[in-house]
């Protein structure tokens, strides 16, 4: 940056930097460091984990150090005795998921869309969603008997509240003039639906179903552990009051992946579906 003087006047003249110049590499750089730390930072946490489990600055019989944990994971794998629990809680996770989805996105749509059903139900929704939905779990045991029926219904709950309310506040908040302006044109109500609530609202109601795909992934974990005899919840309970500490922390960290990769993948669809919105964390932006 300089600075040009005249008899009567300063004139500031900024010079383009690097970012400027070459913003494809400056973005570039900026992802490679974003990269960088999000792998350093739990490497770093893992490997001090290692390092005091090693050099016994913690009980690791209580903690075992990752690479007693991976070994435990690798050998139960390969057995074969880790893949019935993923897939059960993989299973009811997608079904309940499935169905709260479509069902909060469906009555999200309806209120947003009118005004009188948004009247008649929304306290009542209000009410049953201060719930904790941990707390429904007996009445869907009442419903459904054991099995399959009240660990998914639980997650469909928990998922449809926050479809719910992220459908119909995106719908509430499209600006009327979009609606005066479909209006102006002769839209009908599938194309005022199709072409102006449908692209308006879905950024926001996707960033709802990203927030519920990892708030299913917890309530099930939660769930199994109370009422089911597989699963990664019913893993990590029972492990943990035979002092299997290693195998808990199998279950523990298949939790995580699976959340992980469940929300990305929710994310990456919402990315394809919605190519008109802003991308999240910075991803593809220069």
């Amino acid at each position: 940056m300089t600075t040009v003087l005249s008899d009567r006047e300063a004139v500031l003249v900024r010079r383009p930097g690097s970012r400027e110049l070459h913003p494809a590499g400056a973005h570039r750089r900026h992802r490679a460091l974003e990269l960088s730390l999000a792998v350093a930072v739990p490497l770093l946490l893992v490997l001090l984990w290692q390092l005091a489990a090693s050099r016994a600055w913690i009980d690791d019989r209580v903690y075992p150090a990752p690479s007693a944990i991976l070994a435990d994971g690798w050998d139960r794998a390969a057995a074969g005795e880790l893949w019935p629990d993923v897939w059960a809680t993989l299973r009811r996770v997608l079904a309940g998921y499935a169905v709260g989805t479509a069902t909060g996105y469906l009555l999200g749509l309806l209120m947003g869309s009118l005004p009188l059903v948004r009247a008649a139900l929304e306290p009542l929704l209000d009410a049953l969603y201060v719930v904790p939905k941990l707390a429904l779990l007996p009445v869907f045991l009442n419903m459904f008997g054991l099995g399959e029926g009240p660990q998914v219904a639980l997650v469909a709950a928990t998922v449809f509240f926050f479809v719910w309310i992220s459908t119909m506040s995106a719908v509430i908040a499209v600006p009327a003039g979009h609606r005066d302006a479909g209006r102006v044109f002769g839209a009908s109500p599938w194309q005022m639906f199709r072409h102006v609530l449908l692209p308006a609202s879905l950024p926001s109601v996707l960033v709802g179903a990203r927030i519920a795909a990892g708030v299913a992934v917890l309530v099930i974990v939660a769930s199994e552990q109370i009422a089911a005899s597989d699963g990664l919840g019913h893993l990590i309970f029972d492990s943990r009051a035979l002092f299997q500490n290693d195998v808990m922390f199998v279950g523990i960290v298949c939790v995580a992946v699976l959340g992980v990769l469940f929300s990305e993948l929710v994310r990456i669809a919402g990315r394809l579906l919605t190519p008109w919105a802003p991308r999240d964390r910075g991803r593809g932006q220069s």
